[in-house]
């Protein structure tokens, strides 16, 4: 009789990590187009402008932004997310340039949802890039902002982009109240079936940079935004933020920034069981970049695999500036 050592071990993990097909099989997890919500950027000029912080990606002028959906339509990506960029003579101090009905982002959604009216829009609500100090909201004479009269500015807006076409909006700014006010405006305003996708546990990160290029608000930014956006050391605030939101007629939430956050992802999707997006933020995506661009890694490689990383996380949908490549490497 053949004696074996016994010393050998009866699993081996190995056996279900040997063929593609077999990997494919076990996955616990799948990532395809329809998990990408594509981050644009949109302008009020002609044609395409490079965000040198952000290679590959450009602002785009309302008709590129049309060409876009029906691109985001043939790739089988579900939803665009639309970011205005205001030059200086389109800001001021209290931003009212986002409450115009038929400003940049109302008009960019008419002609999207005109060229792929099957592409869901989703809207931020925000006034950031529309001050002339940077900030999410109003802001007072001694530095601080006014929580409540902000909130009033918002509604003006998320009206406007409900008007204009918006599927969602996406409340961005992180005061106090706003989505129970919002909701309330929209149901007042007969926009019942309107969607809120709430920023409901944004950090105040310094993966935002890139970003801020793109909107224009990187060198107006007066201070910084530590008194209305969450302390990157906490994360049972987190859920009390998401819970409130929840409570006050959101439909979705959404962490941000992205990568360094996925206990907060995972959190969030555990506890309440609701739509729970996470938002690659500029940061993480100019990091990758520039690295492969570097020779350092391989590009499309990390790529993919900070994306499954998301939905191994408990993400429903991700936010990315990645979204068209990654659509192309899933085929």
């Amino acid at each position: 009789m053949t004696q074996f050592p016994q010393s050998f071990p009866a699993t081996r993990m190995r056996r279900l990590r040997q063929s593609p097909w077999i990997r494919s099989l076990v996955a616990e997890n799948t990532l395809t187009p329809a998990d990408l919500v594509w981050a644009i950027f949109v302008h009020d000029g002609e044609g395409r402008v490079p965000v040198g912080s952000l290679p590959g990606i450009d602002r785009l002028s309302v008709a590129e932004a049309a060409l876009t959906a029906k691109r985001a339509s043939a790739l089988g990506i579900p939803a665009i997310a639309i970011f205005p960029y205001i030059g200086p003579e389109g800001k001021d101090e209290t931003g009212s340039g986002a409450l115009d009905p038929d400003g940049l982002v109302p008009r960019a959604l008419r002609a999207m949802k005109d060229a792929a009216p099957e592409i869901g829009l989703i809207t931020d609500v925000a006034l950031d890039a529309y001050t002339s100090h940077g900030h999410d909201g109003l802001l007072d004479a001694d530095g601080t902002i006014p929580n409540d009269a902000t909130v009033e500015k918002l509604c003006i807006q998320a009206l406007a982009h409900a008007a204009a076409g918006a599927d969602s909006v996406a409340p961005s700014d992180m005061m106090d109240g706003r989505i129970g006010a919002i909701r309330t405006a929209f149901d007042e305003e007969g926009f019942t079936n309107m969607m809120i996708l709430a920023y409901a546990a944004k950090y105040a990160s310094g993966f935002y940079g890139p970003y801020r290029d793109a909107i224009g608000s990187a060198k107006s930014l007066k201070g910084d935004k530590k008194t209305y956006q969450q302390d990157p050391a906490n994360s049972d605030e987190a859920l009390r933020e998401v819970a409130l939101d929840l409570a006050e007629g959101a439909d979705m939430v959404m962490v941000k920034p992205g990568l360094p956050y996925l206990d907060i992802v995972h959190r969030v999707s555990a506890t309440f069981g609701v739509p729970t997006l996470a938002y690659q933020v500029s940061g993480e995506y100019a990091q990758i970049k520039a690295a492969a661009q570097n020779g350092w890694i391989d590009g499309d490689r990390v790529m993919m695999e900070s994306l499954m990383c998301f939905k191994r996380a408990g993400a429903s949908g991700i936010i990315t500036y990645f979204a068209e490549e990654a659509a192309e490497n899933l085929g």
